[in-house]
């Protein structure tokens, strides 16, 4: 089913060359950083339309090598692989028994939700969405499990991608201090990785930072991005200053609506967690200015990985 759905047209794009432009700039960008110690064109130099820019956070540069087509999807089977049932038994501790999904059984699961077409349509056309949707899952996977260090450092990672896996970051970081009462081993290991992979190369080149990864992506670059799909907050954006003020309002009144929400009724697994983070992402992606209906990868996955995910197959904390 996987074959089918993913590999042949995902070898057919890989062969002929053919990839939607993202997969340039990804690739560009780890040229750049390999070349310059920086991915992003300086303000001066960014010429060419929106082509030219690079709006991710420095982590995505490093999946640009060789082929960010392959990383991409490597990165999301592998970390939904691994994020997959506890293969221990459950109930030690706090727990209570239940049944464990087989080894078989979960690679089943993965597969047929790599296979699903909101999955392998942006792997075989290179969505760099994927690789954080992937690590966004394993990091809360590895917080059900009680190992709060491994989970920061891989939300971490996702954090130093896209700004998308921020949301992530935050509920986790209440549903470990739920769970367990504590929090400092997540935020040290998480917060560690965020100011190397994203503090660092700001501190680098904090020009071409902001106007690649900051302005370019709310809509105040010299260049106007590519996404821009009729959804709510493009829509407002097009009505000129005013709405597009507008948009960013609405964007903020939802991120604090969820904010209250995350902190007035906090998840205590995992499922709600993915839940809560899906809800946000759905609205951020009607409401940013410059959006496209392929973000709603992002709480599709969630939720139907959530909706999967049984919790009497997590290995809670002792």
């Amino acid at each position: 089913m996987a074959f089918g759905a993913v590999l042949v047209p995902l070898a057919v794009l890989v062969l002929n060359g053919w990839a939607q432009p993202e997969v340039g700039v990804v690739e560009r960008a780890g040229a750049r950083l390999w070349e310059h110690g920086t991915p992003y064109l300086g303000p001066d130099d960014l010429h060419g339309g929106y082509e030219a820019y690079n709006p991710y956070l420095p982590g995505m540069a490093l999946l640009g090598i060789p082929d960010a087509r392959l990383v991409f999807g490597a990165v999301l089977v592998g970390a939904l692989a691994l994020a997959g049932p506890c293969r221990g038994p459950v109930g030690q501790g706090r727990g209570t028994a239940g049944p464990v999904a087989s080894p078989p059984a979960a690679m089943a699961a993965v597969a047929a939700l790599v296979a699903s077409p909101v999955v392998a349509l942006p792997m075989a056309v290179g969505g760099d969405d994927l690789p954080v949707i992937g690590l966004v899952c394993l990091g809360l996977s590895l917080a059900g499990r009680g190992r709060d260090g491994a989970a920061g450092l891989v939300l971490g990672l996702a954090g130093t991608l896209k700004a998308t896996a921020w949301p992530a970051l935050a509920v986790c970081l209440v549903l470990v201090a739920v769970r367990r009462g504590r929090a400092r081993r997540y935020a040290g290991a998480a917060g560690g990785v965020l100011a190397l992979g994203v503090l660092v190369p700001f501190a680098v080149d904090p020009s071409g930072f902001v106007e690649n990864a900051v302005r370019f992506p709310l809509g105040l670059a010299g260049a106007a991005s590519p996404a821009d799909s009729p959804l709510p907050g493009r829509l407002l954006a097009e009505l000129g200053p005013y709405g597009h003020a507008a948009a960013l309002a609405a964007l903020g009144a939802a991120a604090a609506g969820m904010a209250v929400w995350l902190f007035a009724r906090p998840p205590r697994d995992v499922r709600a967690a993915a839940y809560r983070i899906a809800v946000g992402l759905a609205l951020a992606t009607a409401l940013m200015p410059a959006s496209r209906w392929g973000y709603l990868v992002y709480p599709a996955v969630l939720g139907v990985w959530a909706r999967l995910r049984r919790e009497e197959e997590l290995c809670l904390a002792a």
